[in-house]
Formats: structure tokens, C-alpha cells, sequence
């Protein structure tokens, strides 16, 4: 688990700024509209704990100047009772936008389903400017910077966790967790304080928490699964499906 200064959100390199918590309030209220603020150590838009992220942000802020390329922070209101953990930022998606899965192909199925079961004012994320609201839900990510080839390393992963503990630590009792792919997966129970050999990965498993909570399991929506079929949106439709009937979602919102 993470040291004392990591779970008061306080990068490492940046503790002459520990007067700011290192959390900006106004640039969270910025970059998240109308969400919720989450507590400060949810997120920290400075944070450059992990060298290699950092200089991989550099690289592609040069190269792509009207580019987001900082830490991406959680969409959704505090206190939702489904909770989302992605991977990390893509490229030309989070990265670009600083909105979790907005104008990234992983989006498109995502964000289609969670319109599909009320949990989105609508289908598609173009635009952290697009107006699309989140209901009851939130989204983040297991690493907030993104990755070279889009794969973080275990250490960066644990780097990143204090954030995503902070994160979950608002989940309501009963919430529902959703982590799409095994890292988020295993980042999740790191945060949760769990080992990760306790709950195995697999799609469609729910493992239940404490305080009635319940972890749910999907393969990733990116390209690669949707289009080798590894993942179908009546495979995801499914995962929501049982996560709706958890929440007292028994019916979709009409598409």
C-alpha cells in the first residue's frame, strides 16, 4: 500500500507544495464541469511520479500542442454508485480530450451502453465540452497519464493507486464496481486493500465487497477486443445487465 505522503495525495519531487495538497480545485472545476469535486487525493493535475509517463507526456505535448497530456481526472459525481475503472488514457483520446474515454474507440461501446441503461445524458463522448452528463456513474482509471503502447508498467500501476484508493473510497455502500480488463481488475483490489489472488479475473464474474457492494468483471471495450469479437456488445450488455439488476436498474433507458 501506499506511504503516508502518497495517501495525502503529495506527489513524490513535490512536497515543497504540499500547502496545495497538490490538487488544484479550480482546475479539477475546470476540467470536470458539473461533476462532483472528488476528495484531494483523488487526483492531482501535476503529478509526475512516474518518470517515464511523465517524459512520454512531454514527448507528445511537443508533438501535439493543442493536446490535453496531463493526468486525466475521474468523470462522474462523487458519491455515484457505479464506479468504472479503465486502464489508462489513450493517445488520441483521453489524452487529447482529459476525459476518461471520450473520443477513443473504447468509448463508442462504453459510452453507448451506459446511455442505453440511464447511466448517460447520451450515447457518444466526442468533447469534454460536449455536455454529456453522467448519471449515478463515474468513471477513472487504474493509471490517470498515459502509457507507451498504451501498456503501463507494475510499478507505474502501483504508483498511481493511492489515487484510485481515494477514488473508491467514496463508493456508497451497496455501489457497484466495474473493472474492465484484468489490470483494472488488480489495481482495483490493490486499492481496495485486497490481494489480488483473493478474486480471480474473468468476464462476466462479480465478487462481492464489503457492505454489500459487488465487483464486477468485463473484458476491456477497446478496438482490439470488439473487433476480434473477444467482446461483444451483447457481452457487455450482459455485465450491465447484472449490474443494473444490483442497483434496482431493472429497465434500459430507451436508446
Amino acid at each position: 500500500m501506499a506511504d503516508g505522503s502518497e495517501r495525502r495525495g503529495v506527489c513524490a519531487g513535490h512536497r515543497s507544495r504540499r500547502r496545495n495538497a497538490c490538487y488544484d480545485g479550480r482546475a479539477m472545476r475546470a476540467l470536470s464541469g458539473k461533476a462532483a469535486i472528488l476528495p484531494e487525493a483523488a487526483y492531482d493535475p501535476e503529478c509526475r511520479r512516474c518518470p517515464r509517463l511523465a517524459s512520454f507526456l512531454d514527448a507528445v505535448r511537443a508533438e501535439h500542442s493543442g493536446y490535453f497530456c496531463r493526468p486525466v481526472p475521474p468523470f462522474g459525481a462523487h458519491d455515484a454508485r457505479l464506479v468504472i475503472v479503465g486502464l489508462a488514457p489513450g493517445m488520441h483520446g483521453a489524452n487529447a480530450s482529459g476525459r476518461p474515454f471520450t473520443g477513443d474507440y473504447a468509448g463508442i461501446l462504453l459510452y453507448e451502453t451506459l446511455h442505453a441503461y440511464g447511466f448517460a445524458s447520451r450515447g457518444e463522448s466526442t468533447s469534454r465540452d460536449d455536455g454529456l452528463l453522467l448519471i449515478d456513474c463515474r468513471i477513472t482509471n487504474a493509471v490517470k497519464c498515459l502509457p507507451p503502447a498504451n501498456k503501463p508498467t507494475p510499478d507505474e500501476v502501483r504508483a498511481c493507486n493511492a489515487f484510485l484508493a481515494a477514488d473508491l473510497a467514496t463508493l456508497p455502500a451497496g455501489g457497484a464496481l466495474l473493472a474492465l480488463g484484468r489490470i483494472a481488475h488488480d489495481a482495483t483490489l490493490q486499492a481496495l486493500g485486497r490481494r489480488q489472488s483473493s478474486l480471480a479475473f474473468a468476464h462476466g464474474a462479480r465478487h462481492a465487497l464489503d457492505d454489500g457492494a459487488v465487483l464486477f468483471d468485463s473484458y476491456h471495450c477497446s478496438r482490439y477486443n470488439t473487433n476480434t469479437r473477444r467482446l461483444t456488445p451483447m457481452m457487455f450488455r450482459a455485465v450491465f445487465d447484472d449490474i443494473a439488476i444490483h442497483l434496482g436498474r431493472t429497465t434500459r433507458a430507451v436508446a
